[in-house]
């Protein structure tokens, strides 16, 4: 499922008092041990570089602003008999973490990068996630460099993996690169990510794939009390997913063919889209009958707020049956397919923020050599699923929302809003869930008489608390009219 991107700007101490309760509650680590601190300042030291050079390929990253934590870099061109030559660089933290070790424990123990409105906590000590083994420009750094051959419809032709030294170029923002994309000065490396990206996303259309562009979501502090202000994604941000896309569909086709890996699956719930027509209908969105979900997304404007807010929190739900699959011996489960992007695919772009991704590295590296995976990723291939679902990325998501929601509320108790039922939670139809008009938030509601999803409805905000533990932070009174 996608990721939300909240932020917090502004004084908003109570905000930020809340959410540091919230992490307290979800016990989660505020620092690393000293004994894997001082593994990794060790690693930083000395990573294990590779022979191959590729320095020599200017490469590039697009990252939010202060990012240090780089994945990735690529490089686009032309190739002189039609088509496009697409370099991919992705950090290789196997260089600096030694299977077993403390940074190892400790990474199995986090599983992933955990973010949260007012910042994160990382799942590498940042003398490595945003130091020695990132992806900074004009910086040497062991990488997995992937090399694809496109035809002139974006079509992948060949793939090539290998370990290489690589040396970052220019750092942009998606505000920079959009901004040289739009002008015409952007230089044709990067000029071709525009090219690319959209030959890429014409490919998603006709296999039936929709990628979903959230907005990011701010909360800002006005006077005594809070607005959420929705921004939209850029176009190059779906540009730069593309690339993404390429590379974990390309990583998914290896391992299969190779038979041993672990792929990411995506499986449609199965009364999803009833669901969502009522959300559509709920927010006053039109979704004809002979539109396909993947059509009408594309048809929806994330600066919208109704448009953002569907997208938000309907749409994602569509996809609930996600999670990670291992195989071995040519053993390949019976379903497969990630139903979002309609076709094999797998998470290999953020070895920085997640754990499973160091470990698919390893066994597409495998796969192109023509040789058994190294005995740390067998031995951890068929636990690595149970771990992964451990990861409390989506838990952090939610619950900051909530608290974020609850904060945006808090003065308002009493207060009377329009909005609709999405769903109803019991048989007696007197709790269910209401999606507000303005703001954009979504509640609890309890109500004496029986609610009926897809219908407007009055309710009185009873309580908002951002720092309550309960899970309801937010809860309305339905106000029959």
């Amino acid at each position: 499922m996608p990721r939300r991107h909240i932020h917090v700007t502004g004084a908003a101490e109570d905000l930020r008092a809340a959410l540091r309760v919230l992490r307290t509650r979800m016990q989660v680590p505020e620092s690393f041990p000293p004994a894997v601190l001082a593994e990794a300042e060790a690693a930083a030291a000395s990573p294990r570089l590779p022979e191959y050079d590729a320095t020599d390929i200017p490469l590039f990253t697009i990252d939010p602003p202060g990012s240090r934590d780089l994945d990735q870099a690529m490089h686009l061109a032309r190739r002189p008999g039609g088509g496009y030559r697409v370099h991919y660089a992705i950090a290789d933290v196997a260089a600096f973490v030694t299977a077993g070790g403390e940074v190892d424990k400790e990474a199995h123990r986090r599983v992933e990068t955990l973010y949260f409105p007012d910042g994160k906590i990382p799942l590498h000590p940042p003398v490595l996630s945003e130091g020695a083994a990132s992806l900074l420009p004009d910086h040497t750094a062991p990488a997995l460099l992937w090399s694809f051959d496109l035809d002139a419809e974006g079509r992948q032709v060949a793939v090539d993996v290998r370990r290489a030294r690589v040396r970052s170029r220019l750092r942009l923002d998606y505000a920079g690169a959009q901004q040289l994309i739009d002008a015409g000065t952007a230089e044709e490396p990067l000029a071709l990510l525009k090219t690319v990206g959209t030959l890429r996303e014409a490919l998603e259309v006709e296999r039936g794939g929709v990628s979903l562009d959230l907005p990011e979501q701010e909360v800002v502090e006005t006077g005594e009390t809070y607005t959420l202000v929705y921004r939209a994604p850029r176009r190059v941000d779906g540009w730069n997913e593309q690339i993404s896309l390429l590379t974990g569909t390309a990583a998914a086709d290896l391992m299969i063919a190779a038979g041993t890996g672990i792929l990411r699956t995506l499986g449609a719930a199965p009364d999803g889209v009833d669901k969502l027509r009522s959300s559509a209908s709920a927010l006053g969105i039109e979704w004809p009958h002979h539109f396909s979900y993947a059509k009408l997304i594309r048809s929806l404007d994330p600066g919208n707020p109704r448009h953002a807010a569907f997208l938000m929190d309907a749409a994602t739900g569509l996809f609930e049956n996600s999670g990670y699959i291992a195989f071995d011996d040519g053993r390949l489960p019976d379903s497969v397919v990630h139903s979002a992007i309609a076709d094999e695919y797998t998470h290999c772009t953020a070895p920085l923020r997640r754990l499973v991704d160091r470990y698919v590295g390893e066994l597409c590296l495998a796969a192109v050599a023509g040789q058994a995976p190294p005995g740390w990723v067998e031995d951890a291939l068929s636990e690595l699923p149970a771990e992964m679902d451990r990861g409390r990325g989506k838990d952090a998501d939610r619950e900051s929302m909530d608290v974020v929601e609850a904060a945006l509320l808090k003065d308002r108790i009493d207060e009377v809003f329009d909005g609709f039922v999405i769903d109803v939670k019991d048989s007696a139809g007197r709790k269910g869930v209401v999606h507000l008009r303005d703001p954009a938030v979504v509640g609890t509601v309890r109500s004496q008489q029986r609610l009926k999803q897809g219908k407007p409805v009055k309710v009185k905000l009873t309580k908002a608390d951002p720092k309550d533990p309960a899970r309801d932070k937010v809860l309305f009174e339905h106000v029959p009219e």
